[in-house]
């Protein structure tokens, strides 16, 4: 397929397959974008989760060292206002805090995914409209005298490719968010697990560690 054809077919459905290929662009970047923040956040999250089950108590030392290996990841606003409100006496009010960090912290998570919903739905509308226009190409071609069965069946394919393209970019733009919409739930799983887990470390209460320094799960009783 050389640039001129491609030219042609852009051509033939009216710049339909150059909107497409800007709204292709802008899904991948977004997806990079996303894959990038949420993958980082994920995996930091994992490091602070197992860190924090290896230790039976926390100190406000623990929490601010935490803090500063989350770096700019969601984690470090949660543990953050732990470590301001980690000498509260109600163990309650010092959750309450937590919550509405996780709440502030929630709408950066899926940021700009709305762009990458709105691709998938429009892309395949936008081919079909393309396909369409280019079937008003095709099918003139019967009113010219002498014209050729070839051209016309040749500008039907030609039409068909916008709606290839659309459906392409909504297949792949719906796994990614799909994929993306899976990550966000789990980061929010773990602020929610780091949450609770401070709470648990710094009520005064000793706790047992669950996850030995081997990494395996083993019974308190143990």
């Amino acid at each position: 397929m050389t640039l001129a054809y491609i030219i042609h077919l852009a051509n033939y459905s009216d710049g339909v397959l150059y909107v497409l290929a800007v709204l292709f662009l802008i899904a991948t970047a977004v997806m990079l974008d996303r894959v990038w923040y949420l993958r980082r956040a994920i995996l930091r999250g994992n490091a602070i989760v197992t860190r924090m089950a290896r230790m039976g108590q926390l100190s406000v030392n623990d929490v601010a060292e935490m803090r500063d290996f989350a770096g700019r990841q969601p984690e470090a606003i949660l543990l953050d206002t732990a470590l301001h409100h980690i000498a509260d006496a109600d163990p309650t009010a010092m959750g309450n805090r937590m919550d509405e960090a996780i709440m502030l912290v929630a709408p950066r998570l899926d940021q700009r995914l709305w762009i990458l919903d709105t691709i998938v739905t429009l892309a395949p509308l936008l081919g079909l409209f393309g396909t369409i226009i280019g079937m008003f190409h095709a099918f003139s071609v019967l009113a010219t005298p002498g014209h050729a069965p070839a051209e016309v069946t040749g500008g039907v394919a030609d039409a068909l490719v916008a709606t290839a393209f659309g459906i392409l970019i909504a297949m792949l733009g719906l796994s990614a968010f799909n994929m993306l919409q899976n990550q966000v739930r789990l980061i929010l799983h773990q602020l929610e697990t780091i949450k609770t887990m401070v709470l648990n470390r710094t009520d005064g209460a000793l706790l047992v560690p669950m996850v030995r320094a081997g990494g395996s799960m083993r019974a308190a009783a143990e």
